[in-house]
């Protein structure tokens, strides 16, 4: 048994680095889209002390409307244009009707108003989209489905163009976000919400704006992780369930920390694929990766509550 736990994988990894390196691949994938859907709950957590239950409803809601706007006759690409348009009209609504009355609430409150526009928005989409699963628009976005063999060390490995084009698209995107952040006027007004909220309300840093901001660059992480994912496993309600495979990387990572949010997710996706190839098959019969992530972040909580990268709060009585 001690073996097959301390020996046998890492042999396994050193006699076939071919394997390896496949299973690291799918892993960078898995991770970079963890770690972009963390990102739009960070970015909101840090802006309004909201924690976004409706974020996997949002990517949802935002690949039923591309696949919707499509199948109405609207070019691929004109559809994506309408719907970042739906998804800031989205914003703005949550904003008005949802937030504002809200300031000052708890933050409980807050909460569980994410969770009625998490309701809301199942119930909308049922509506006008239907409840079946749906083809995501992949070849007439232009996204390659080929694939590229290599041999490295001899062996085998294959690298999907789809799975290439959504690890350099969530890379750019990501970069997008950061320097978004660093080297503009409003991404340095997030910031400073999310550092000092009542410093930056007195230097006049207007809330509702920030608000309507941040949750439109939501709505864009939704869509592109949408996308890749509905090219993956189709367009369904099930996608919903996927997204928040990013809590986990939000409780490893920090609620708080940008940084965390992508170190997180692609630690989460690389070691749940290696726990699942090497340990999880051979020992546990397999799918493993449903709960490996979320023992994972457990085990990190126990010894550092607020996540590798989050800051350590200190209350004095």
């Amino acid at each position: 048994m001690l073996n097959d736990i301390f020996i046998a994988p890492f042999v396994d990894m050193v006699e076939a680095p071919d394997f390896l390196m496949q299973v690291l691949w799918e892993g960078l994938v898995s991770g970079i889209l963890y770690a972009l859907i963390a990102l739009g709950f960070v970015l909101i957590f840090r802006s309004s002390r909201i924690f976004n239950f409706a974020q996997g409803i949002m990517v949802v809601f935002a690949a039923l409307t591309l696949v919707g706007l499509f199948a109405l006759g609207i070019p691929a690409w004109i559809s994506v244009g309408l719907t970042l348009g739906v998804m800031f009209v989205l914003a703005v609504a949550i904003e008005r009707v949802v937030l504002r009355p809200l300031v000052g609430q708890p933050d409980i409150i807050l909460f569980m108003a994410t969770i009625g526009i998490t309701l809301f928005l199942i119930g909308l989409g049922e509506t006008i989209f239907g409840g079946e699963n749906k083809v995501m628009i992949t070849e007439e976005l232009g996204i390659p489905t080929g694939d590229t063999v290599l041999e490295p060390f001899g062996g085998l490995l294959i690298l999907q163009h789809l799975d290439i084009t959504v690890v350099v698209v969530a890379t750019l995107l990501v970069l997008a976000l950061l320097a978004f952040l660093n080297y503009t006027q409003m991404g340095r007004a997030i910031r400073a919400l999310g550092d000092d909220h009542q410093a930056a309300l007195s230097v006049g840093i207007s809330l509702q704006t920030i608000w309507v901001l941040v949750w439109f660059i939501a709505g864009i992480i939704a869509l592109v992780t949408g996308i890749a994912w509905g090219a993956r496993a189709g367009v369904s309600f099930a996608l919903e369930v996927i997204a928040y495979k990013a809590l986990p990387v939000l409780m490893l990572g920090g609620l708080e920390s940008i940084t965390g949010a992508i170190v997180g997710g692609l630690m989460i996706g690389i070691l749940e694929k290696l726990f699942e190839i090497y340990w999880g098959q051979p020992l546990l019969g397999g799918n493993t990766e449903t709960w490996f992530a979320f023992v994972l972040a457990l085990i990190v909580l126990l010894f550092r509550p607020q996540g590798l990268f989050g800051e350590r709060i200190i209350e004095r009585v």
